[in-house]
């Protein structure tokens, strides 16, 4: 759990840097929101990438925490800005799972 958080956020803070200082979306609220839910990709991919999981729960959970994630930016935003954060969301899940493929334990923990 505590390397999962240490995804969450290091995943949070490089994606807020890149796109605070490359990208420049000049609405900083935005670019946290973004941020968060790059972190939150990587934070709960880490977390779920175990045994213990099987892959309609990883694919459930993931659902939940975009739902969610839709959810809180369409509070704090408008459902317009909301979405590219499960796009975002969907496309580190998928990468994640994606290199670890490529590994013979399919896992990226080991």
């Amino acid at each position: 759990m505590q390397k999962a958080l240490m995804y969450f956020a290091l995943g949070t803070v490089i994606s807020f840097l890149i796109n605070y200082f490359f990208l420049s979306s000049e609405n900083i609220a935005l670019d946290i929101y973004y941020a968060f839910a790059f972190g939150a990709a990587w934070g709960i991919a880490y977390y779920l990438d175990t045994p213990n999981f099987t892959l309609p729960q990883k694919l459930g959970l993931s659902f939940v925490a975009m739902g969610i994630l839709v959810m809180v930016g369409t509070l704090i935003f408008k459902l317009e800005l909301a979405i590219p954060s499960i796009l975002k969301f969907s496309t580190v899940f998928v990468a994640y799972y994606l290199f670890a493929s490529f590994r013979g334990s399919k896992s990226l923990r080991k």
